[in-house]
């Protein structure tokens, strides 16, 4: 099973390449020379699927564990992707969660991806981040949730910075976070300058420290760039797509 699941993930990888343009990269100098925790717009499903496909970097994504589970996908796909529908049309997302399923297992556990739980299992997704990382690996991580912050970014879960502050108590290093912003209409991925995890801070503190200045640095970028459409977090109609100033 493993062995066609693979297949099938090279061939939707392949055919990917070949009707999914590709992505200018900028900012490269930005990115230090070892691990990071990159972290970007979601952009819907622009994001991971620009991340698997255009990435410069070698890295492990985190994705969400429901999606690499057939049981817990229908509920969580509607929830997540397709909820802000309008109410006339929801009926055929809901069929469609149900209908995607077995290609979200296939595709998600076949992939660079690190599942990412919200209850007890979280600690599975702890320690094979810390584990890719120590072997040389970044991580990507798309910490948007349906929160309101700006016009470029909606709100982040700040749990993730936790991963930096068990990365130091285990290996006594700094991680970096670096941003970048993602622009399907520009075709563009641009890195920004990091942020290093400061281990004498209270890590309440450093959550918000870390967090309100990757939102930031990605609303910077975003707004330097030329005037655009910008694709949104949350999967509402394209007439409510925002410019990027």
């Amino acid at each position: 099973m493993k062995r066609i699941s693979r297949g099938f993930y090279k061939l939707i990888i392949w055919i990917l390449y070949r009707v999914y343009p590709g992505y200018e990269i900028e900012g490269v100098e930005n990115v230090p020379d070892e691990p990071v925790i990159f972290i970007g717009n979601h952009s819907q499903i622009h994001g991971p699927l620009a991340g698997e496909l255009y990435f410069p970097f070698d890295k492990k994504i985190w994705c969400a564990g429901e999606m690499m589970n057939f049981k817990e996908v229908p509920a969580y796909a509607y929830e997540d992707f397709w909820s802000e529908k309008p109410k006339t049309v929801r009926w055929i997302y809901k069929i469609a969660s149900y209908l995607i399923a077995p290609l979200a297992v296939m595709l998600f556990n076949s992939a660079g991806t690190i599942p990412v739980y919200h209850d007890t299992r979280i600690l599975q997704t702890f320690k094979s981040t810390l584990s890719n990382l120590q072997e040389g690996k970044s991580i990507l991580i798309f910490p948007e949730h349906k929160a309101e912050h700006n016009h470029i970014v909606c709100d982040f879960q700040q749990k993730f910075v936790d991963v930096a502050k068990m990365y130091y108590n285990k290996y006594g290093k700094c991680l970096s976070f670096v941003t970048f912003y993602l622009s399907p209409e520009l075709r563009k991925i641009c890195f920004s300058k990091p942020i290093t995890y400061c281990p004498d801070n209270d890590i309440t503190e450093e959550r918000t420290r870390v967090c309100n200045y990757l939102m930031d640095a990605i609303t910077k970028t975003a707004v330097s760039l030329p005037v655009h459409t910008v694709v949104p977090y949350i999967n509402v109609d394209k007439k409510q797509f925002k410019k990027n100033k």
